[in-house]
């Protein structure tokens, strides 16, 4: 496997998305480095957030509308998409990893994991 060498950029894209719970897309995130590092560019940004989700550092979440949305939470959780708003939040709630017996019930292969996202929509929208 390659060794990635330390990039300031993408520890600083890191740190951001541990800090929000938004799920920003790479323009919001281009935003808020730029801030930090006003030479960088959008392909900079696009490039170290590909790397990042490749390497599980963190997770790409497609939203309604096509476009990335990014989320610094890299452990087992669920997204809610609001088809009003387009916001995505993360869906408080128990694991139901269960799915993934119930896949391999009449699957020849081997289901080892599963994506879900839930679509509806939000409180704020409903008002």
């Amino acid at each position: 496997m390659a060794i990635t060498k330390y990039s300031r950029q993408r520890e600083a894209i890191k740190e951001f998305l541990s800090k929000t719970k938004s799920h920003p897309t790479a323009d919001d995130i281009y935003m808020n480095i730029k801030e930090i590092y006003p030479n960088i560019s959008l392909g900079t940004i696009y490039r170290n957030l590909n790397l990042l989700a490749e390497k599980g550092e963190i997770i790409k979440v497609n939203g309604i509308n096509g476009s990335d949305h990014f989320d610094g939470n890299t452990k087992p959780h669920y997204h809610f998409l609001c088809k009003e708003c387009q916001k995505i939040s993360d869906l408080e709630m128990e694991p139901i990893d269960h799915i993934n017996g119930l896949a391999n019930e009449n699957f020849s292969g081997k289901v080892e994991g599963h994506v879900t996202y839930f679509y509806g929509t939000c409180p704020k929208c409903l008002e």
